[in-house]
């Protein structure tokens, strides 16, 4: 059994330090999710796992020909190669032959008549025979055409930024490793390769770490839970929604002095239940006990509540309307006559495969770029900002607070309270000593929360925003997601974050890379498992099927018996009892203390509790429609 054990790891960055005597093992088949707000260091670890970053000190403890692949987060491509030979640029003998073997063939395809060519290539034929290395050469190119990229002798230097990654992560999938250390692997995933990605890591048989600001993604594919904090690495055994359970457990003992998280955890907890697998209504009375110990939380925490519905400009009736409006490259073509009306509130998502044009669609709508066609109206009160995926140029010299400060010291909230700017730094989770820390010395993650913080206190009421989720760590987008759940004004955002999809959008346009946008009135996983069972045709017409009044049905009248009847009278107390016992159970949860086994104790009576209210209220609207009907 293999396994990597690292202890007394400490390193430093300038005057701070990242980690210190962090100590950890992990086994086969463990897949740990490392998570951490921007700054901890998850990129750094990573590095100093993979051995091409010194620590100031650190033990391994390893078996012999202990191999790590590394996926970094910005992988560095020197030479100018085709991508299979990138791909096959390992040191193991089965990539080698590999990549013998590819460059022989392109070789021979130059020069078909060569007869020193051919033989090579026979030759290498044999040794790939006998090497067995023909199973990896088809996995490189499943996993390349999984991920998107399908012109397999283009060179690796005229690909994007996000085609290169993607290069870079199907190349670590392939290479024998007993470790795979992955950053950011989804990002410029599309759904369809996100799921793909998501299926094999399920099925490695090595060990896993990676850094994902994906929360189902997390979810589906961690059987541990890494979190940086505090200088120091706490592990935790489950995946995302197990680790967002203790962690709310916690946060209740620990009232007092993380007030300020305790609201996010239950949050993402609540959308997690609700992710794939667990998205059919509640009973409306469950729903209603659940809201309830919500608003107890919040009001718990008042005082330092993340959510923030800051003032913008009032909107008027015309937002923004496209009439008609083309747009396409040589022959690609990205829309066609695509007409649209925004109105306030209106919470849009755009979807579609990688290459489709969605960056496109979205500055133009900003008006950054010409339309070959149409018309964009813009309503008179409209104040428009766009977040795109590439950040501005900064002067590194600048400092954070002063940064901030260039679009406003203050900002005020729909209620009327005000904000000074290091107040805002401060709710976007930069402590008010790093206030006066120069960009420069900002991690990539800390920089893309900076310059959307800057851009909110410029108070916009039309919010365009690209891929918004990439770089930044889970504790930031939640924060993120509160506040535009309460923005008051118009959104419209590309990502294929779907967690932050089901938060955020209200609508989807989805673009198919035919000039077509289809729209779809509902949340991104209710579009996703009605796509699985019927063609985008199809999906599209659901929601005009979903907006028909529904057919009147006359049941058939029930009569309670006498066993029924005697049960209506007493359930009521009887669901009355169990409210009561949940309350006191969740009373003397808040008051354990350190007292764990005692918790759990209570947990499980809890949870216990919870399963006969649910049955009581399920019976209750059972009996009650009889005795109404």
């Amino acid at each position: 059994m293999s396994h990597l054990i690292i202890s007394n790891l400490t390193k430093t960055v300038g005057e701070k330090t990242l980690f210190e005597n962090i100590a950890f093992t992990i086994n086969d088949q463990n897949r740990a999710g490392l998570i951490g707000i921007n700054g901890t260091g998850k990129s750094t670890f990573l590095s100093i796992i993979a051995g091409q970053l010194e620590a100031d000190s650190i033990d391994r403890d390893h078996p012999n020909k202990y191999r790590v692949a590394y996926l970094e987060q910005q992988p560095v491509f020197d030479k100018d190669e085709t991508v299979l030979q990138t791909v096959f640029s390992g040191d193991s003998p089965i990539l080698k032959i590999n990549r013998e073997y590819e460059e022989a063939l392109l070789a021979l395809m130059e020069d078909s008549s060569s007869t020193e060519r051919q033989n090579k290539l026979m030759d290498l034929q044999q040794k790939m025979d006998d090497l067995q290395a023909w199973d990896v050469n088809a996995l490189a190119k499943t996993a390349l055409t999984k991920l998107g990229i399908t012109q397999y002798e283009d060179s690796i230097l005229h690909l994007s930024g996000g085609q290169q990654k993607r290069v870079a992560l199907a190349k670590v999938l392939i290479e024998p490793a007993d470790l795979l250390l992955l950053d950011e692997p989804t990002n410029h995933l599309d759904k369809e390769s996100t799921d793909w990605l998501q299926d094999m890591l399920q099925r490695v048989e090595g060990s896993i770490i990676f850094v994902t600001h994906d929360r189902y993604f997390l979810d589906a594919v961690a059987t541990h839970i890494y979190e940086l904090a505090d200088k120091t690495l706490y592990t935790h055994t489950g995946n995302y929604a197990d680790y967002l359970e203790s962690k709310a457990l916690r946060e209740e003992m620990n009232v007092a002095s993380q007030q300020k998280l305790q609201n996010l955890y239950r949050n993402e907890l609540k959308w997690i239940r609700r992710g794939a697998k667990a998205r059919s209504t509640k009973q409306k009375a469950r729903k209603d006990r659940f809201e309830e110990i919500d608003s107890k939380i919040d009001r718990n925490n008042s005082n330092q509540n993340l959510d923030l519905e800051i003032a913008t400009t009032r909107l008027g009736k015309q937002v923004l309307e496209g009439v008609n409006i083309s747009k396409k490259f040589d022959s690609k073509k990205i829309v066609e006559d695509f007409s649209f009306l925004l109105q306030a509130g209106d919470r849009i998502g755009i979807i579609g495969p990688n290459g489709v044009g969605k960056s496109t669609l979205l500055k133009m709508l900003a008006r950054e770029i010409p339309m070959d066609s149409g018309e964009i109206i813009v309503g008179s009160t409209v104040k428009l900002m766009h977040f795109s995926q590439q950040l501005p140029k900064l002067d590194e010299q600048t400092r954070m607070i002063e940064y901030v400060r260039e679009s406003s010291n203050l900002i005020e909230t729909g209620s009327g309270e005000k904000f000074s700017a290091a107040q805002m730094l401060e709710r976007f989770l930069f402590p008010l000593n790093t206030h006066g820390t120069q960009i420069g010395k900002l991690s990539g993650g800390e920089k893309k929360r900076l310059v959307l913080l800057k851009m909110l206190m410029e108070q916009p009421n039309v919010l365009f925003m690209d891929e918004p989720t990439n770089d930044l760590d889970i504790q930031t987008l939640s924060v993120l997601e509160d506040f535009m759940e309460s923005f008051p004004g118009v959104i419209v955002t590309i990502s294929h974050d779907r967690f932050f999809l089901d938060r955020i959008a209200k609508k989807l346009w989805i673009l198919n890379g035919d000039g077509s946008v289809k729209e779809w009135l509902g949340v991104y996983s209710d579009y996703l498992d009605v796509k699985k069972e019927a063609p985008i045709e199809t999906v599209v017409e659901e929601v005009k099927v979903i907006e028909e009044p529904p057919v009147k049905v006359t049941k058939e009248k029930k009569k309670m018996s006498y066993k029924e009847q005697r049960e209506w009278e007493t359930i009521g107390k009887e669901i009355e009892k169990t409210e009561q016992l949940i309350a006191e159970l969740e009373e003397k949860m808040l008051t354990t203390g350190s007292d764990f086994t005692l918790l759990q104790e209570l947990t499980d009576k809890l949870e216990q509790a919870n399963s006969t209210y649910e049955q009581l209220i399920e019976r209750w609207s059972y009996l009650e429609e009889i005795a109404s009907s």
